[in-house]
């Protein structure tokens, strides 16, 4: 018994090593081919307009390709989307609060989420001259300068002042399948503001080891009086190339899904976001 339980331990090591050498999530088919929106009801004509709002998620979802949206072609597709629909399911967002007397259920909003089988999505995304991403997504490791006025500060994972910027960082990778890993400020030692802003993405990415990540993404932003919000800068390398977009007068919410897409756009192997 003591002989099994060594093996065990020596078995749950050699995982345990496994995983952080190599911090990528699996993903299965089940996830990348689905999507979701929010919808009000559950009426026929709300449910059109879930579909074509879930056919543009999921063929992003699937390539990692942004632009695919932006070509002609999708009009046609977007007022046939249910016709890709494999399935559907509605799950009530105020599930457990009553009802209110001036509101019925076509009011009240949903989840819609929607199944593809992954040959019609494919088939429609040679039709756009794209192709799926079917690698794992990887975990980044975020380096992030913030300022706001006279409040500066380097995003760590135990930073107060951070807290809702990592929730809303979170929230970015969901619909793209892709994490994120925040260093602790033990981490971050060396690379106050000036050195993360001037950092190269080699010691970015060698240092993102060591907080969980496959990789560095690396950006500051900054609060704009003039652009009524945030000023945006991302950083990522792919394939020998360091990669560079902005954002400018955004919420934060938005600068932190604007990283997420732009990386995925690199890391599918679909370029300049």
């Amino acid at each position: 018994m003591a002989r099994f339980l060594r093996l065990a331990l020596v078995a749950i090591g050699l995982i345990g090593r496994c995983l952080a050498a190599h911090p990528v999530l699996a993903t299965t088919l089940d996830e990348i081919y689905q999507s979701q929106t929010i919808v009000t009801g559950q009426g026929e004509e709300n449910r059109q307009t879930g579909f074509r709002d879930c056919l543009d998620r999921v063929l992003v979802r699937v390539s990692g390709d942004q632009r695919l949206l932006d070509k002609p072609e999708i009009a046609d597709l977007r007022d046939k989307a249910g016709s890709f629909v494999d399935a559907f399911r509605y799950h009530d967002r105020l599930e457990g609060i009553p009802i209110h007397d001036e509101q019925g259920t076509h009011d009240r909003p949903h989840d819609l989420t929607c199944f593809y089988k992954p040959e019609v999505i494919d088939k429609v995304l040679a039709s756009l001259g794209s192709r799926p991403w079917l690698g794992d997504r990887p975990t980044l490791a975020v380096f992030l300068v913030a300022e706001q006025g006279a409040r500066h500060f380097v995003l760590s994972a135990e930073e107060q002042r951070g807290e809702t910027m990592r929730e809303s960082f979170v929230n970015a990778t969901g619909p793209m399948l892709i994490h994120v890993a925040f260093p602790k400020a033990a981490q971050l030692a060396g690379l106050g503001e000036k050195a993360l802003r001037a950092a190269d993405m080699a010691r970015l990415d060698r240092q993102a080891k060591h907080v969980g990540g496959a990789q560095a993404l690396a950006g500051s932003i900054v609060w704009s009086d003039k652009e009524l919000g945030w000023i945006a800068d991302w950083r990522l390398a792919d394939r020998g190339k360091t990669y560079r977009w902005q954002a400018r007068g955004v919420s934060f919410d938005e600068a932190f899904r604007v990283a997420i897409r732009g990386a995925v756009q690199i890391l599918s192997g679909n370029g300049q976001p």
